[in-house]
């Protein structure tokens, strides 16, 4: 079947890598790393572990939990390398500070719709701060987890997706740098991309479209 949608992830899709963010921060702060990773990695298990499991990044993803009291949460579970209280107040703008826009990528996006491809944005929002004056050029459709109530890999906020491109999912790709969303996309019938890099996506979505995205 011609695919004719194409849905992304932003952060570590159309920024600069989530790793590469988070350790600007860690060195900018001075966080002491090993309480950083006891942290996620517990609450990032929790994220994932399917129906019935509870994690502050549920809330923070679904707009339940505002993000002063996710900052507020974390602060409290880390520590600087001197053993100091890390500051809560603007914790997340400063975790992803270092997000910078990956130009490919943008000009991926731009290439997809002028060859008739539709777009759309399907991010779990952490508090972000989002170049929305672009949204207009790059997309036909804008899901922002906290904004609408739903966070990904929950089925719902494909659905809702899928109906902002007015497509069925067998004709659309959807591109995250976790591959956790990518699986529980493919569920549904969309064609996963896993994101490692912008050269990689470009030429796996040029075999997936049969357009020039490069």
């Amino acid at each position: 079947m011609t695919l004719r949608g194409l849905i992304t992830d932003w952060g570590g899709v159309l920024t600069t890598p989530l790793h590469d963010a988070i350790e600007a921060w860690i060195q900018a702060d001075d966080i002491d790393v090993d309480d950083y990773k006891v942290v996620m990695r517990e609450w990032f298990l929790n994220a994932y572990a399917g129906e019935g499991a509870v994690s502050p990044v549920h809330g923070l993803e679904d707009g339940t939990m505002p993000a002063a009291e996710f900052e507020r949460r974390l602060a409290e579970r880390l520590r600087t390398r001197g053993g100091a209280a890390v500051t809560a107040e603007g914790l997340l703008t400063r975790m992803f500070a270092a997000f910078e826009p990956v130009e490919p990528m943008y000009d991926l996006l731009r290439k997809a719709r002028a060859a008739g491809i539709r777009t759309c944005l399907l991010s779990n929002s952490w508090g972000n701060s989002y170049p929305r004056e672009q949204f207009a050029e790059l997309f036909d459709g804008v899901v922002i987890s906290g904004e609408v109530g739903l966070r990904k890999p929950d089925p719902e906020i494909f659905q809702h997706a899928l109906e902002l491109l007015d497509l069925p999912p067998q004709e659309c790709a959807f591109i995250d740098d976790i591959e956790h969303n990518t699986v529980a996309a493919e569920r549904l019938g969309i064609v996963g991309v896993h994101h490692v890099d912008a050269p990689t996506t470009v030429t796996r979505l040029e075999q997936l479209f049969g357009v020039s995205l490069g």
